[in-house]
């Protein structure tokens, strides 16, 4: 599903553009159960991300979060298991892998700057890689939006954000942003330094993250917690071993 060139690609600079891997009527009928869920949840939109203790900042201020999409509607099923994604996916963590979690954020009006972090606990020694993402465009991304921004080639460094700068929610001088059409996936190395970008439109931009690790590590959400009988049925033998249910 990858050429020889995108892999590495993604081996050399952390992140890869897979293209438009969903059509624009996907992308409004996708958008449209997000909005559905957001009125529908109301307060607790999100509240998974609250009860588990693998996420470092569940209730992030300045954007809108839903989470578990996994049981929230079969539009959520190709986040996780389109073919480019998981050849993505196993090129960074190799065969052993699951999913952690699948969770929206939407950076709102004038909020959604992150500092630069990764989503491991340390740095990677010798290529062992434990965490890899992908984000799906669900608006177009431009540069003043809130673009996510990445590093490249820092999944391959030994130091963190927090060890050498001397404020990680700078601009780092080698960063680029995600610029891309809505329906774009980027997937990327999760120990490539990234983080949100301040939104200076007066729109919501909207992302879906289909987050991954390796077999041995906890997932984010619990899937074996959440998992409804009906998606069980859904998804076949090949996405309860994605989700390792």
């Amino acid at each position: 599903m990858l050429s020889t060139q995108e892999i590495e690609f993604l081996d050399t600079h952390g992140y890869l553009d897979l293209g438009q891997l969903l059509s624009k009527d996907q992308v409004l009928q996708v958008n449209g159960r997000i909005e559905e869920l957001l009125q529908s949840e109301g307060e607790n939109a999100g509240a998974e991300l609250a009860e588990s203790k693998y996420i470092r900042h569940p209730k992030e201020e300045g954007s809108d979060r839903l989470a578990d999409l996994v049981n929230k509607g079969s539009v959520f099923d190709v986040f996780y298991t389109h073919p480019r994604v998981l050849a993505g996916i196993e090129a960074v963590l190799g065969q052993a892998y699951k999913l952690s979690s699948l969770n929206y954020r939407a950076a709102k009006p004038t909020k959604g700057l992150q500092k630069l972090h990764v989503d491991w606990k340390n740095t990677v020694v010798n290529g062992s890689y434990q965490v890899c993402n992908s984000i799906w465009l669900l608006d177009d991304f431009t540069p003043h939006n809130g673009a996510t921004r990445i590093v490249p080639k820092s999944h391959k460094w030994s130091s963190l954000p927090d060890e050498v700068m001397a404020d990680p929610f700078d601009r780092h001088p080698e960063e680029i942003r995600i610029i891309a059409p809505a329906g774009s996936v980027f997937i990327f190395n999760s120990h490539v330094w990234h983080g949100g970008t301040t939104n200076q439109t007066q729109q919501v931009r909207r992302s879906i993250h289909s987050y991954f690790c390796t077999t041995a590590q906890p997932q984010q959400i619990d899937q074996k917690k959440y998992i409804t009988e009906e998606t069980f049925k859904r998804i076949g033998q090949k996405g309860r071993e994605i989700l390792d249910v």
